[in-house]
């Protein structure tokens, strides 16, 4: 269909809770789905967020077999998550390299859950009950956030772990990893 702009960093659309779904009609979606599915991989993401859009619904997608960004990665199951409710199992965070197509070339270390459940609907309005960890878990917990209006520099704990990709590599203070970016 259509590759769309991803709102940068500044706009505030970004920052704005999305509203739920109150029904799900795959028929209706399908257009905003297909945009999400074609900017995604367009931009090498591993998720996007309808916000990131400027569609303010609570519609994530995710997924790929592989992705070039992400060499070392597992596959992670390509998923339309609608109205998702995300519960950690345990108290274990992990660090990790994240970045976003809402602020290109810049990453930064972000605590997130290692193990959750990811629950809400397909486009279908299917129910979706998973669990995820590492990576998997970091992207779903990353494209959920914008639904909350969060971005992870809010989540940065250390600041000096956050920066222009391409001087934290130059200075080798990142070693280029799976990070859960440019979802």
């Amino acid at each position: 269909m259509t590759i769309r702009s991803v709102l940068k960093m500044g706009d505030p659309k970004l920052f704005k809770v999305s509203e739920a779904l109150d029904s799900i009609d795959a028929e209706t979606l399908a257009p905003l789905l297909q945009d999400m599915w074609d900017t995604m991989v367009a931009e090498n993401g591993a998720g996007l967020a309808a916000p990131q859009i400027g569609v303010m619904q609570r519609v994530v997608i995710f997924g790929y077999e592989s992705n070039p960004r992400y060499p070392e990665a597992p596959p992670v199951p390509q998923t339309v998550l609608i109205n998702p409710l995300i519960t950690p199992i345990g108290d274990v965070l992990e660090d990790g390299w994240e970045g976003c197509l809402s602020i290109p070339g810049m990453r930064g270390v972000v605590p997130r859950y290692r193990d959750i459940v990811y629950q809400g609907y397909d486009q279908h309005g299917n129910e979706i009950s998973r669990e995820a960890s590492g990576f998997h878990a970091r992207v779903v917990q990353h494209e959920c956030d914008h639904l909350d209006g969060i971005l992870y520099p809010l989540r940065i704990v250390d600041m000096r772990q956050f920066g222009y990709l391409d001087t934290l590599s130059e200075q080798s203070v990142i070693k280029l990893q799976p990070c859960d970016d440019e979802p």
